[in-house]
């Protein structure tokens, strides 16, 4: 630092009046705020070339003043508390400033405005097919988007000549502001515009990327304004705001967070503990005074329509990777004070940034070799689509569709055609795995054909709770469908039907009911309008076209009764490739299989695949668990299975148990996650009571999406189908290896079995064939040459 200090006494001393002073040069450029950069680059070679200091000194120099602008800002371990984005941006400005300072005190004013005249001659004229003058990797977006502007309004044949210098500057802008994932950025190239990525920018909050939820909601809908008008006219998004990943960095900075980044490399049972720490010191962070300033700015923008706060990391909504589900989301409901609505977005966000290190998450990458990526999370803010009905606020329908449906309970149902999932009000009930509630299961390519083929199963298997908005606590709820499902509902016979005796009816008219008459959910009216299922089609076709792969959607419906036909209106909220299983082969199950030997059979919503070489089964009594009557048990279940999951990784197992696995209710089956049964082969859930017809299992949740993406089967096993087997003398009278292998959970093996085939017979093991086609599923012992058994670690061991 005494050679930058010495020059700088050296140049005070002189007196020189033919020079430039800094701060006339500074003045100057600030009314070039496109042009400047280029300016500065040409100051510098003529600074270089006059001798004044060679380039390698200038950047030392530049690199030194910057450590010690770190340190003037509280900066003191500059390797590892400030990230090399915002190094890079902290050299570039010291870098302007310190052209700006040898300019001015060596050479004369005349130079510095040739200088500027010589640039601004070189800019393009609108009239002309220029070429590109500068490196868009290195230069600033200022420029990126004038010039990329300029080409998009060129005559097409001038266009056409520099559409290559176009899609350059594109990518560029895509990979900085976007997303970097190399298979998004070549689809998102060709449709987005320059006024699509202008909108973006300026509704960007903070520096860094918006992520992948937003990315991806946004390709979507430009994928379908290339559609034809039926589509294109019919399809939108919401209004939104991104809150930019580098902010991530800036909050834990600020907040002294950055003690909880190395999480990811900690063992689970470590980062579940540490977990809810994270939290609450997430919750008592502070943000930079501007981005409080430009949320209270959004927040007068919006109203007081209620508001999502979504999570959108890098690694979100990605090719291979959804990470459904990992991140949260938040309602802010926005009825309150302005402070009182400011500070529960920001609270939001906090809980967002907090879920970032969430064990689920980071046992997800973990999983998917993503563990030492920098995963950045962005947010999404946007006004909740819906409307009003008396107190509560929420669509009109709601659902996730997919572009292939993997399942079929019928023949005559075709995959390519896609499903859908729909909920009445908010679509958290589409997603995730609730209570005794479900949505309505639709094949696109026959929606008329349910699951349930009787009016007592269509009654079980329907929805009886909607996810809302409460204007009046402000806050989200979930209440009884009959709370606000009345006869003046405007929307009524679209979604609901008239439950009789023994049949269903389509409600034709309001005019007809009465307030005591049995409604049920169905969406029948939705379901049979061609221009409804035309639509969803339509969408699905085109956005598996436009990514070369099966996607999947998150949406919101809005009904136009007063149309002619009807008319609907589609809010795109999400879309993601979806992660689909592909089989290398056709799977045949043989006719001649012994009886004796066979497991199980089951029928109906069967994928396509096969597992083999199973050692152990782990198995919950299905008729044990349900006479526990203390919940703690049922919970203790679930985690031990969470326990055998890791002593069993080693091994090849498959998991069987009654009900909906995953689910809140512990009434419907066992409450895990996907952290506690990772290492299965697949999760196989019978239902063994209940009213005739098909349940919906968990396809199209993100439980589900997590099975596929770690290669996890799941299977229904419906026991009272006339069909389906379940070898019950083999599962009963197995010996169990339970207190064995976990010996503190020894106490659950009335519930709770663990069978190792390998102790019965050790010359065999369980193959589990899957035969989409014929919807069949068989699990049998066979024999082969099969490894002798290992020796196992038991609990004791970790």
């Amino acid at each position: 630092m005494g050679a930058i200090a010495e020059g700088r006494r050296l140049m005070e001393r002189r007196s020189l009046r033919s020079t430039t002073s800094t701060i006339d040069i500074y003045i100057k450029l600030a009314q070039y705020p496109i042009l400047a950069d280029q300016i500065r680059e040409r100051m510098r070679q003529e600074i270089f070339k006059r001798g004044i200091i060679d380039e390698h000194t200038f950047e030392e120099e530049v690199e030194q003043l910057a450590l010690e602008s770190q340190r003037r800002e509280g900066v003191h371990d500059p390797f590892a508390s400030e990230p090399p984005n915002i190094w890079h941006r902290r050299k570039a400005r010291i870098r302007a400033f310190h052209t700006d300072f040898y300019f001015g005190y060596n050479l004369p004013t005349d130079l510095f405005e040739e200088i500027i005249q010589q640039v601004l001659s070189q800019q393009p004229e609108h009239t002309e097919s220029p070429e590109l003058a500068f490196n868009p990797e290195i230069a600033p977006w200022s420029l990126l988007f004038k010039q990329g502007e300029i080409y998009e309004n060129l005559p097409a044949e001038e266009r056409e000549r520099v559409s290559h210098h176009l899609e350059e500057i594109k990518v560029v802008l895509i990979k900085s502001m976007i997303s970097d994932q190399l298979p998004y950025i070549g689809v998102a190239k060709r449709v987005f515009t320059m006024a699509d990525l202008r909108h973006i920018y300026e509704h960007r909050i903070g520096d860094g990327k918006i992520g992948g939820k937003a990315a991806g909601m946004l390709l979507a809908w430009k994928i379908l304004q290339r559609c034809d008008p039926d589509v294109s006219e019919k399809v939108t998004i919401p209004e939104s705001y991104y809150l930019g990943t580098d902010m991530l960095y800036e909050f834990h900075r600020l907040n002294n967070l950055e003690r909880f980044m190395n999480q990811k490399y900690r063992p689970l049972d470590e980062i579940r503990s540490e977990y809810p720490k994270i939290v609450e010191a997430h919750l008592q962070g502070r943000f930079p005074k501007g981005i409080v300033s430009q949320l209270r700015d959004l927040l007068r923008e919006t109203g007081t329509r209620p508001l999502i706060v979504r999570s959108s990391s890098l690694l979100e909504d990605n090719f291979g990777h959804a990470f459904a589900g990992k991140y949260q989301s938040h309602f802010c409901p926005n009825q309150g004070s302005e402070e009182e609505n400011l500070q529960a977005l920001l609270d939001a966000i906090r809980r967002i940034y907090a879920s970032a290190l969430n064990p689920d998450a980071l046992l997800y990458r973990k999983r998917h070799n993503l563990i030492d990526y920098d995963e950045r999370m962005a947010v999404l803010i946007q006004p909740v689509t819906g409307h009003r009905y008396g107190r509560y606020f929420f669509p009109t329908v709601a659902g996730v569709g997919f572009s292939r449906n993997p399942f079929r309970w019928n023949p005559k149902i075709r995959r390519e055609d896609g499903f859908l999932r729909l909920v009445w009000g908010m679509g958290t009930r589409a997603v995730d795995r609730v209570s005794d509630d479900y949505p309505r299961m639709i094949a696109l390519s026959h929606p008329h054909l349910r699951p349930e083929t009787t009016a007592q199963a269509i009654r079980q298997y329907a929805q009886y709770y909607a996810d809302v908005i409460d204007l009046q606590s402000n806050r989200l709820r979930t209440v009884s469908v009959r709370e606000i499902m009345d006869l003046d509902y405007p929307y009524l016979r679209y979604i609901a039907s008239e439950l009789k005796e023994d049949y269903v009816q389509e409600v034709l008219s309001t005019a007809g009911l009465e307030s005591t008459d049995d409604l049920v959910i169905t969406f029948d009216r939705l379901v049979k309008d061609r221009n409804f299922t035309r639509l969803m089609r339509s969408v699905l076709d085109a956005l598996q076209e436009a990514y070369e792969t099966p996607v999947d959607i998150e949406f919101t419906v809005e009904i136009d009764p007063d149309y002619p036909y009807c008319d609907y209106t589609l809010n795109v909220l999400q879309c993601r490739p979806l992660s689909e299983r592909i089989s290398g082969e056709a799977i045949s199950i043989p006719a001649d299989l012994p009886q004796n030997e066979v497991l199980f059979r089951s029928y109906d919503l069967i994928p396509d695949g096969k597992v083999k070489g199973v050692r152990y089964i782990i198995f919950v009594h299905p008729l044990q668990y349900r006479s526990l009557n203390d919940n703690s048990a049922r919970l203790e279940i679930g985690r031990a299975i969470g326990r055998l999951n890791k002593i069993l990784e080693d091994e090849t197992f498959v998991i069987m148990g009654p009900g909906r696995w995953g689910s809140a209710n512990l009434d419907l089956g066992v409450r895990i996650g996907y952290a506690d049964i990772f290492n299965t082969k697949a999760l196989i859930e019978m239902a063994v009571a209940g009213a005739s017809g098909v349940p919906e299992l968990s396809y199209g949740t993100h439980f589900f999406q997590d099975l596929v993406e770690g290669g996890i089967y799941s299977l229904p096993l419906h026991l009272e189908q006339p069909r389906s087997y379940f070898n019950w003398d083999f599962f009963e009278s197995a010996p169990n290896a339970l207190a064995r292998l976990c010996p503190p959970n020894a106490a659950l093996a009335d519930t709770l079995k663990v069978i190792d085939i390998a102790a019965i017979a050790p010359e065999k093991r369980l193959t589990i064939l899957m035969d989409g086609s014929q919807d069949e599923t068989v699990g049998f012992l066979q024999k082969g040459k099969w490894r002798g058994p290992k020796k196992k670690a038991s609990l004791s061991t970790f």
